[in-house]
């Protein structure tokens, strides 16, 4: 028999991947917020790694999501 609803433990995880993953999006737009009109080299380097720790959070929200029984088909179109 197959569970309709994921084990808690799987659901606590994924509400602590999307957690994980609008603090990483908060980070960022407050960085954009603040962002000099020029900037500067370390500016460019902080959004690089801004940027890539809310990637690597969505990447963990979604296999968290996944494992959740939330596996969306994909949405990508051909062309």
């Amino acid at each position: 028999m197959t569970d309709l609803y994921p084990a808690a433990d799987q659901r606590e995880l994924l509400r602590q991947a999307a957690a994980a993953h609008t603090a990483a999006s908060t980070d960022l737009e407050a960085f954009l917020r603040r962002l000099p009109e020029v900037p500067e080299p370390a500016d460019i380097t902080e959004y690089a790694n801004l940027l890539s720790r809310e990637e690597r959070a969505r990447a963990e929200r979604q296999a968290a999501a996944d494992m959740a029984g939330l596996e969306l088909p994909s949405m990508e179109t051909s062309d």
